[in-house]
């Protein structure tokens, strides 16, 4: 065996997982990228409005795909570009739960997929004060110059997970899991005419039918809440699972809410920076590239200094942290409404 796999990335149109509007992925065969794809979609129907902020980070436009095919009616070619192959990608969560609910709300059945996420290998491999694809990247030696665009992250994904490989000596992706003790997940094939559907499906269903409790950003002192306890039955596989979480700044989304959310995917919220602290998501609209650029809050100053000490601590932007607990669907609207720069967005 080689080490062989997809890497794949997408971009949505909205706070909807469903919402794909591009794609890329990069083919690698025994280490190497031999052949990429990447193609520009419409997002399936009634999923299709492209919110601001959205566009603001990848550029696409709805007049930019609006003559191209569905996401529905162009699958078959991005399942034939994967074939059987293990999928790779950064947050897998994120994209593996794309092609769900993107199939779900179109109707179709979908394959299973083997899948590795490689925000949990940097985790495991690199020390790095944030995990995002530019950070990871770059200590994977193939930097990003144009982020977010589906073609270029999905071939930076390959790199990371191509070093990741090279420096544990694994000459395929099981033999690396392996090395590390861990179990490649699946996810399970389905049919949405028969099967429950996802999560995120039921709730972007819920606010399309107006059903759906909105919740609009509020300004002032954020009210921490309680921090309960977590979820035993949460899925390992999430990034978030078994790690300490402590919120910073003003999120799109009341701070109670993303301390439930967070033990739901297996975390320990806590409300102060400490030795326990393993994850910090950082709101008010920052972005990775600040941790670079000083625009920091006192507990995110906090952070660098304990990961300056050897601390194993990150700092995730909210709306890399919305990715992961199954994104906001229906909330984009109230935070374009106030011009807040939090949205779900692909790697």
């Amino acid at each position: 065996m080689g080490l062989d796999f997809t890497a794949i990335d997408f971009e949505t149109a909205n706070g909807f997982r469903g919402s794909p509007c591009a794609v890329g992925l990069s083919k690698v065969r025994g280490g190497v990228i031999v052949e990429e794809a990447s193609w520009l979609m419409r997002p399936p129907e009634n999923h299709d409005a492209f919110d601001y902020h959205n566009v603001r980070i990848h550029g696409i436009r709805p007049e930019q795909v609006a003559h191209q095919p569905r996401f529905g009616e162009l699958f078959p070619e991005i399942g034939a570009f994967i074939g059987d192959d293990v999928l790779a990608a950064h947050n897998a969560a994120f994209d593996l739960g794309v092609i769900r609910s993107g199939l779900e709300v179109s109707g179709l059945p979908g394959p299973a997929y083997d899948y590795v996420c490689t925000v949990m290998l940097s985790r495991r491999c690199y020390s790095l004060v944030s995990n995002s694809l530019p950070f990871a990247a770059e200590e994977a030696g193939v930097p990003l110059v144009n982020h977010h665009d589906a073609a270029e992250d999905a071939r930076a994904c390959a790199g990371i997970l191509i070093d990741i490989a090279a420096r544990n000596r694994a000459n395929s992706v099981a033999e690396l899991y392996l090395s590390l003790g861990l179990s490649i997940p699946q996810q399970q094939a389905f049919d949405p005419t028969r099967d429950a559907l996802s999560k995120a499906t039921l709730t972007a269903l819920a606010a399309l039918n107006g059903t759906a409790q909105g919740r609009p950003f509020r300004s002032g002192w954020p009210d921490e809440g309680e921090n309960p306890a977590p979820n035993p039955d949460a899925e390992p596989g999430n990034p978030l699972y078994g790690q300490t979480v402590v919120f910073t700044g003003q999120l799109g989304i009341p701070r109670p809410e993303a301390k439930t959310r967070s033990a739901e995917m297996g975390a320990r919220p806590e409300s102060r920076v400490t030795a326990r602290t393993s994850v910090l998501v950082v709101g008010d609209g920052f972005d990775a590239r600040d941790l670079r650029s000083g625009r920091l809050t006192g507990k995110a100053k906090r952070v660098l200094e304990l990961h300056d000490r050897g601390q194993p601590i990150e700092v995730l932007s909210e709306g890399e942290f919305l990715q992961m607990v199954g994104g906001a669907p229906g909330a984009h609207i109230h935070l374009a409404q106030q011009s807040f720069p939090a949205a779900t967005l692909s790697s």
